[in-house]
């Protein structure tokens, strides 16, 4: 049986929110002499704490209640506080699921909380019985990091409804990429478990990586956790706006992940008939992982030409990230790669 006040660390439990001053006054017109704020300039007032706008825009575009939503600096401030406020350091432990994203294994460092790894199969799987495994020893194990879609295999997992539905602790799943994805976001199992956060981004598909919105879904008792663990002014009031702008453009957003797709589909098939491609993984990103003869001799080779990949050889031998470009990008990249002594 899950129970929130069993899995927060009893100091965050304890913690009371400071309170800003604009959490005590939440107009927008009068003369202001509260913050200590300088009277002059474009940018001298402190932004919304709370992110209200955004997270409405957000809220109608997810279909989820605001009371649901956490707006972070990226997502690594998700992943940052979900660890601050479930794990007590030296003596908590995580699951992460290698290869995966390697800001989980950053931030347990950070937090000095003890990470096991159960690798993903072979075909890039959940390994269930080795998750289960190691969650029955009760060894202080708070949290599971999983990735859908992942990065940097670019497929989504199965079997995650089986995994939440088993483990009493804290799931964290990070959907970054799930705009991109044919599959329906885990937004709307939130009802079903109340052990479940989910983060997402407008870096990916929403493409304003620049403006650091990370976002969270979970229930309203975990998001009021986030809440007042957070720094008060977490979103400046320069990327709030910007991130109001790129909501209220629906239709762009919608054009841009079709041409995405629709050149990732042309990529792959111009990648498959390089002599020296040996596999391209399926993705549900916008990105492809593609197997090569001599990752390293190709990643070198574009980097000549001012083409920049991620060589992700260690983690996936052989290997190198290619993410999906504007339609004269791509080309680029093609034509290079086909006329590359190799």
């Amino acid at each position: 049986m899950f129970r929130l006040e069993n899995m927060v660390r009893p100091n965050i439990l304890s913690l009371q929110r400071y309170s800003s001053a604009r959490d005590e006054y939440h107009g927008t017109e009068g003369i202001f002499l509260d913050a200590n704020e300088n009277p002059f300039g474009m940018l001298n007032r402190y932004p919304d704490p709370h992110q209200q706008s955004v997270k409405a825009a957000i809220g109608r575009i997810k279909k989820i209640e605001v009371e649901n939503i956490f707006i972070g600096n990226g997502s690594d401030e998700v992943i940052d506080l979900a660890l601050r406020i479930f794990c007590t350091p030296g003596k908590d432990k995580i699951i992460v699921c290698p290869p995966t994203y390697g800001m989980y294994e950053v931030m347990s460092h950070i937090h000095d909380t003890a990470m096991i790894t159960v690798p993903l199969t072979r075909g890039f799987q959940l390994d269930m019985s080795g998750i289960l495994r190691a969650t029955s020893q009760k060894e202080n194990i708070k949290m599971i990091f999983l990735c859908s879609p992942n990065n940097p295999t670019g497929n989504s997992m199965d079997e995650l409804e089986e995994l939440i539905s088993h483990f009493d602790g804290i799931v964290f799943l990070d959907e970054a990429y799930i705009d991109f994805s044919s599959k329906p976001s885990f937004i709307h199992m939130l009802h079903k478990f109340p052990n479940l956060i989910i983060s997402q981004t407008l870096s990916k598909a929403w493409g304003i990586a620049g403006a650091r919105i990370g976002m969270a879904f979970a229930g309203k008792e975990i998001i009021s956790l986030f809440d007042k663990t957070k720094p008060p002014y977490n979103i400046s009031q320069n990327n709030q706006a910007t991130a109001l702008d790129i909501l209220s453009q629906q239709e762009t957003f919608e054009n841009n992940k079709a041409t995405i797709l629709s050149e990732k589909k042309k990529l792959i098939n111009r990648l498959a008939a390089l002599p020296f491609v040996r596999n391209i993984y399926p993705s549900e990103t916008n990105f492809l992982l593609v197997e090569m003869e001599d990752a390293g001799l190709v990643y070198r080779g574009l980097l000549e030409h001012q083409i920049i990949t991620r060589n992700r050889s260690r983690e996936v031998a052989g290997c190198l990230r290619i993410t999906v470009g504007t339609p004269e990008e791509n080309n680029i990249l093609m034509q290079t790669l086909e006329l590359l002594p190799l």
